[in-house]
């Protein structure tokens, strides 16, 4: 199947304050952020033209900013109607939301404190990340040998561009061997998460999740553990080693685009989606799926 740039679509992006025609939202070659990852994004999903946790997503972009030592020049409330405003345009029902927050051009250099902070936000429909029936038996991990940085060597608390590097890196890596998905150590050699997806193992009826230190606390991952809470499913967020892999019995991935996806291979374990797992992934969707439609 042929792939439809993302460049050269139908559409509006909400863009620096208007909707701006899709194929017209375009940036300078030297915009600070393309040379040096000065952008901050979010990822979210949209449910019955109902965007899912959209206060918690614009609260984390403001906060991504500052921890990358800008501003978006938004509220919550503006990032919000703004978001809603280019769902609307875009006639989104179940679909993808990307805003992104990012320094211009007006600067180039590794110092760039009087270059504007820019905002944008597209929106697209987008289908379950992996296939029907991946997610039935289970994606395939392999190990990556990029590891999530130490909280002092990198903003890891954020979601910025740049800590995706090494994710890109090693979702390319894993494709190439026939695997679907990388696991990701920290630097530690703790199990952190997956390219762009928080990890729970079930042991024994538990469920075990590392503690979110040096990578992102998901807003996803937050919501499944609310779930299970309220299922009285055992909860233990702690350091995880690799080798705790062989005490499993399910594993499955969480995140924006994974909603929730269940593992059936890590290297050389293997896992069966079971009942904790497919119990939280119905509880899952009748969450999202119940949200009423956006008034129009």
């Amino acid at each position: 199947m042929a792939l439809v740039p993302f460049d050269d679509r139908d559409g509006h992006i909400w863009f620096n304050g208007r909707l701006t025609p899709w194929r017209d939202a375009k940036l300078h070659v030297l915009t600070h952020a393309l040379h040096y990852a000065s952008a901050v994004f979010e990822g979210e999903r949209v449910y019955g033209g109902r965007v899912f946790k959209l206060r918690e997503h614009s609260q984390r972009l403001i906060d991504s900013g500052k921890m990358l030592g800008f501003d978006v020049p938004l509220s919550v409330e503006e990032i919000e109607r703004a978001t809603n405003e280019v769902v609307k345009a875009n006639n989104i029902v179940d679909g993808y939301v990307r805003p992104i927050a990012w320094r211009g051009s007006e600067q180039m250099g590794v110092a760039a404190q009087a270059a504007k902070i820019n905002v944008a936000i597209a929106t697209w429909e987008w289908p379950s990340y992996f296939s029907p029936e991946m997610r039935a038996k289970g994606i395939r991990m392999i190990t990556s040998e990029w590891r999530r940085p130490a909280p002092n060597t990198a903003p890891t608390k954020s979601k910025a561009t740049g800590l995706y590097m090494i994710c890109t890196l090693s979702k390319h890596w894993a494709e190439a061997q026939g695997y679907q998905d990388a696991l990701m150590l920290d630097w530690r050699g703790q199990v952190a998460e997956s390219t762009g997806a928080n990890i729970f193992l079930v042991i024994d009826g538990a469920i075990h999740t590392p503690t979110p230190d040096c990578f992102l606390d998901g807003i996803t991952r937050r919501t499944v553990m609310d779930l299970a809470r309220q299922r009285q499913i055992k909860l233990v967020e702690r350091a995880i080693m690799p080798e705790e892999l062989a005490r499993a019995q399910e594993v499955f991935l969480t995140g924006t685009a994974a909603e929730i996806t269940p593992v059936g291979v890590i290297d050389g374990y293997n896992f069966t989606p079971g009942q904790v797992t497919q119990t939280l992934i119905a509880d899952f969707e009748k969450l999202t799926r119940a949200a009423p439609a956006r008034a129009a």
